[in-house]
């Protein structure tokens, strides 16, 4: 009994650990090795898709969206299947969305310099809450619609989880874990807030009527 305690107690570190690694794959600038362009410094100098469809196009940009979701969903999926309904299954798996989430922000590839965690938030609750996932798309397409900034609308969306999975009726470990997630996307995003409060930040629709 105690080695098979054991064993688990290293599987689940392992999946957290793994979780990470995972995450902090860049996969923006693995993206754009070769086209010329270091997405690290120019635009926003982001690694994520925005500023990757920016500068290098939608298709390359639309790749590194799928990418990153895939990240924050993929360790969560493969946990489930290791864990089974084991006692600790729920912890582990919340443990290993927030791991995959920080691997994004602060990848230890790029000396803990990282994106900003929309996307492999998406993927991590496309795994766990669908239904609430697509209250925080509807609110995402509306606000950038609206108002044609795109960290508006990643930041109202990933707030917007909370009360999703509140009104879903949802686990509170799952609240807790969206918790996490929302402070560290408005912490990673405080240029962004800065300079909306400032009307510098860019938008879509100013492009528009510039190009108009």
């Amino acid at each position: 009994m105690q080695f098979e305690q054991t064993i688990m107690t290293v599987l689940n570190f392992l999946l957290i650990i793994s979780s990470y690694l995972v995450g902090a794959i860049p996969f923006g600038l693995v993206l754009s090795r070769g086209t010329g362009i270091n997405i690290r410094q120019l635009g926003s100098r982001n690694i994520g898709a925005t500023n990757v469809s920016r500068l290098l196009g939608k298709k390359l940009g639309f790749c590194t969206l799928l990418l990153d979701i895939g990240k924050g969903y993929l360790p969560m999926f493969v946990a489930g299947l290791l864990l089974g309904d084991g006692p600790d299954r729920n912890l582990v798996i919340g443990l290993c969305g927030a791991a995959s989430i920080t691997g994004h922000m602060f990848p230890v590839y790029l000396g803990f310099k990282g994106g900003k965690g929309v996307a492999t938030g998406l993927g991590v609750f496309l795994y766990l809450a669908p239904r609430a996932l697509l209250i925080c798309l509807t609110v995402f397409i509306a606000a950038v619609g609206l108002s044609g900034y795109v960290s508006l609308g990643s930041l109202l969306a990933s707030a917007a989880i909370l009360p999703g999975l509140y009104f879903l009726g949802e686990p509170s470990w799952k609240l807790m874990l969206a918790a996490y997630v929302v402070l560290m996307i408005w912490i990673k995003h405080y240029q962004n807030i800065g300079r909306l409060l400032t009307g510098t930040e860019k938008s879509f629709k100013k492009k528009k009527k510039t190009a108009a």
